[in-house]
C-alpha cells in the first residue's frame, strides 16, 4: 500500500468551475439562463464565460488577483461566477445595497485589479471612486460597465464595457484546457465580506475545494433534482448565492434571473417558467405574504425554498405552505461558504399534527454530507451538551468547505478557529433526533433575574398572534431583574388602526408563555431596521430599548409608539 503514488490521473483538485464544462457537454441545449427576453443554452454560457477569461487574462490578471463586481442578480453576476476563478483570480461580489463608504472600505481592503459595475450603479460608483485614494501603490481598477443587453448605448473607444470585452475574448485550445484547472484546489475563488453591522466588514476567503464541496452539499442536503428551474431571490453577491451559482450548473437547471425583486416579480416568473426551486432569506416571506396571491396548497408540484439567516416562526411557515411553497429550513454563515446544516424531513414527522409539522420545520437540522462536523458546546467548558432540546450552548463547526480565512486579519482568523472549531457564536441546543436547533446569538441571549430567555422564543409567540406581521425581541434595563424583553412589532396594514395599545399584546403574551419571558414593553414601528442582507438589525433596536426605564409594576403602557426609522431598506 505504502508504493502507490498519486498522479495526474488519479489527482486532480476539485473546482466547481468544472461544473460549467461538464453542463456544456451533458446539457448543451438546455436553457442555462432566463433573464427577460433573453435566452442561453448551457453551450452558450460555456462560450460567453470563455471569451470572458480569455479577455481578463490579456487584461492582466493573473493567480489570486482580485476581480470585483457590483450588480443585482443578471447574467453577468452568474457568468462571472466562473469565468473569473478559470483565470486563477479571485471574484469578490459586492452587496448592491451597502453605501459609498462601505463599498469604498472594501475596495480599498481587496485591491481589486478590475471593477465591474453594472449601469444601474454607474453614479454610485463614480461616488465610491472619489473616496478612494489614488496613488502609484494602490491605483484605481479599471471599471468595465455592464449594459443590458438591448441598450442603445454605445461605449466610447476609450472605454470597456461587458459584452465588448466577451466579443474580443479568443481563447485558444490550450487556453481552454487550463482555465478549467487550479493549481491547488486550496486556492481562493472567491471573497466574500461579512455586513459589518458592528465594524468594518471582514473579508472571509473560501476556496475551491471549499465551493465545490458546499455546492454538492446543498444539492444533497436539500434534495435538489436533476433540471431544476431556479428563480434567483437571494442575492449572488450573498455567499456566491449560498453556492447556488455552482449547484444549479452542476443540475443542468435553468437560473431565472431578475433585476428587482418584488412579489409580483417572483409571482409572474414562477407562474410564467415553471420554477421549482427559490432560496431566501425570511425577510422574503414577507413580502409573499403580503403579495395579494390566494391559497394554491391544491397544486400538486409546490415550488422548493430553502430559507435561513434566522428562524421563521411555525405560524409563517403554515402561511407560505398555503401559497404553494414547500420550506426548507437551513442554516449557515458566509465563514462557512453557504448552509452547512439542513432540517431533513422525516417519513414519520408525517403522521404528526401540521403545527407541530411546523415547529420541526423551524429547526436548522442536521449536518450537510460535505460538512466534516457539528456540535452544540458549552462555552466554558468546552464539553458538548446534552441532545435534550433544553440544554443551550453555541454551536460549532468544522469542516473543509469552511473559509480559509479572513483577509489580512490574523487576530480575528485566529479567534473564529480557536480550539479547533469555527465558532459561529450562534446559541442553540440539540435535540434527541441529533437536529440543531439555534435559540439565539449570543449577544442576543436576555438574562433577567439569572434566567436567560431566548429572544426567538419571544418572537415565535408574538409572530402567532393574528395582528403581527413581524416582531423582534431585545433586552432592556430592568432596575429589578437587570434585563428584561421589550418587543419591537410591524403590524399588518389591515390590522394598524385595530390595536390601540401595548397592553394587548403584553396580555397575549402572558396568556401565552411564562411570565419572566414577557416583554414589559411593546414599541411599534412601521418597519423594523435591516441590514443591507434582509436582516433585522438588533442591534440598532437595543440602543432604543435602552433609553427605555421600566417600572418593578409597569405591564406596559397604553401609548402607541409610532416610529420610522432610517435604515439600509431590504430589496429581499
Amino acid at each position: 500500500m505504502d508504493k502507490l503514488a498519486l498522479c495526474e490521473a488519479n489527482n486532480v483538485p476539485l473546482t466547481p468551475i468544472t461544473f460549467l464544462k461538464r453542463a456544456s457537454e451533458c446539457y448543451a441545449n438546455r436553457t442555462s439562463i432566463i433573464y427577460g427576453k433573453t435566452r442561453f443554452t448551457w453551450h452558450q454560457t460555456y462560450d460567453r464565460c470563455c471569451p470572458l477569461a480569455a479577455s481578463l487574462l490579456s487584461l492582466n490578471i493573473t493567480r489570486n488577483d482580485v476581480v470585483s463586481i457590483i450588480a443585482p442578480n443578471v447574467p453577468a453576476l452568474y457568468e462571472m461566477h466562473f469565468s473569473v476563478p478559470m483565470t486563477g483570480a479571485v471574484l469578490n461580489p459586492i452587496n448592491t445595497r451597502l453605501d459609498a463608504k462601505t463599498i469604498a472600505i472594501i475596495l480599498r481592503h481587496a485591491q481589486p485589479k478590475i471593477l465591474f459595475v453594472d449601469h444601474e450603479f454607474a453614479s454610485l460608483t463614480r461616488e465610491v471612486l472619489r473616496l478612494l485614494p489614488f496613488h502609484d501603490s494602490q491605483p484605481h481598477p479599471l471599471v468595465i460597465l455592464i449594459n443590458e443587453f438591448d441598450s442603445t448605448t454605445n461605449p466610447s473607444s476609450k472605454k470597456l464595457d461587458y459584452e465588448g470585452i466577451i466579443q474580443k475574448g479568443k481563447p485558444t485550445p490550450s487556453l481552454l484546457a487550463s482555465t478549467f484547472l487550479v493549481r491547488n484546489e486550496n486556492d481562493p475563488i472567491s471573497l466574500n465580506y461579512t455586513s459589518g453591522t458592528t465594524a468594518d466588514p471582514k473579508g472571509v476567503v473560501i476556496s475551491h475545494r471549499g465551493a465545490y464541496l458546499s455546492a454538492l452539499g446543498s444539492i444533497i442536503g436539500w434534495q435538489m433534482g436533476i433540471f431544476p428551474i431556479y428563480l434567483w431571490t437571494l442575492p449572488m453577491f450573498h455567499c456566491n448565492g449560498w453556492t447556488h451559482t455552482w449547484s444549479v450548473a452542476a443540475r443542468g437547471g435553468t437560473n431565472v434571473c431578475m433585476r428587482h425583486l418584488n412579489a409580483q416579480e417572483i409571482y409572474k416568473n414562477i407562474e410564467l417558467h415553471g420554477v421549482t426551486h427559490m432560496s431566501c432569506v425570511p425577510t422574503v416571506f414577507r413580502f409573499l405574504l403580503e403579495g395579494g396571491r390566494t391559497d394554491q396548497s391544491h397544486k400538486s408540484q409546490p415550488v422548493q425554498v430553502l430559507t435561513g439567516g434566522s428562524s421563521p416562526p411555525a405560524i409563517i411557515l403554515k402561511k407560505i405552505e398555503q401559497l404553494g411553497f414547500k420550506v426548507m429550513h437551513g442554516y449557515g454563515l458566509t465563514e462557512a461558504t453557504g448552509p452547512v446544516l439542513f432540517c431533513e424531513w422525516q417519513d414519520e414527522w408525517n403522521r404528526l399534527p401540521e403545527n407541530q409539522q411546523m415547529q420541526l420545520k423551524a429547526r436548522q437540522g442536521v449536518r450537510s454530507i460535505a460538512l466534516g462536523d457539528a456540535d452544540v458546546k458549552n462555552t466554558e467548558t468546552l464539553e458538548s451538551v446534552p441532545r435534550d432540546g433544553k440544554t443551550m450552548g453555541e454551536i460549532v463547526i468544522k469542516g473543509s468547505n469552511l473559509m480559509i480565512g479572513y483577509l489580512k486579519n490574523p487576530k480575528a482568523t485566529s479567534e473564529a478557529f480557536k480550539d479547533g472549531w469555527l465558532n459561529t457564536g450562534d446559541i442553540g441546543v440539540i435535540h434527541p433526533d441529533g437536529h440543531v436547533e439555534i435559540k439565539d446569538r449570543s449577544k442576543d441571549i436576555i438574562i433577567s433575574g439569572g434566567e436567560n430567555i431566548s429572544s426567538i422564543e419571544v418572537e415565535k409567540v408574538l409572530y402567532m398572534h393574528p395582528k403581527v406581521l413581524e416582531a423582534a425581541v431585545v433586552a432592556m434595563p430592568h432596575p429589578l431583574w437587570g434585563e428584561t424583553p421589550c418587543a419591537f412589532v410591524v403590524l399588518k396594514k389591515s390590522e394598524e388602526e385595530l390595536v390601540t395599545n401595548e397592553g394587548g399584546l403584553i396580555k397575549y403574551c402572558r396568556d401565552n408563555m411564562p411570565h419572566f419571558m414577557c416583554p414589559r414593553k411593546v414599541v411599534f414601528f412601521q418597519d423594523l431596521p435591516k441590514n443591507s442582507n434582509g436582516k433585522i438589525l438588533k442591534s440598532k433596536l437595543r440602543d432604543n430599548a435602552n433609553a427605555l426605564v421600566v417600572k418593578e409594576d409597569d405591564p406596559g403602557s397604553k401609548k402607541v409608539h409610532r416610529e420610522n426609522v432610517k435604515h439600509v431598506r431590504s430589496k429581499l
